[in-house]
């Protein structure tokens, strides 16, 4: 099994930063991607950023320029920098890794984490 533990969230004035972390442990052979999706009330997931096993990234178009997506491969775990921060950010952010574990690729879900940004 895998286990996804996030960290990082908060309350935030707008224009503030913050910092996610998400660390991936268990039974991994190999991490194929690793991102961040977020859940706003009232509305579905959406794709935040995600980051390939070969580096290549994408954002979504609300956060690009502002959110930046990185990975610690020694530590299995992906990063999400938020800068310049909105209102409109306030969601719950779930981590999400696409991994091999060694029989098929399978997607994995983290507990999710609040960030609330006010105005």
């Amino acid at each position: 099994q895998v286990q996804l533990v996030e960290s990082g969230g908060g309350l935030v004035q707008a224009g503030g930063s913050l910092r996610l972390s998400c660390a991936a442990s268990g039974s991994i052979v190999i991490i194929n991607a690793m991102g961040w999706y977020r859940q706003a009330p009232g509305k579905q997931r959406e794709l935040v950023a995600v980051i390939t096993r070969d580096s290549g990234t994408k954002y979504a178009d609300s956060v690009k320029g502002r959110f930046t997506i990185s990975t610690d491969n020694t530590k299995n775990t992906v990063y999400l920098q938020g800068n310049s921060l909105k209102p409109e950010d306030t969601a719950v952010y779930y981590c999400n890794a696409h991994i091999w574990g060694g029989s098929y690729y399978r997607d994995y879900w983290g507990q999710g984490t609040q960030v609330t940004v006010s105005s």
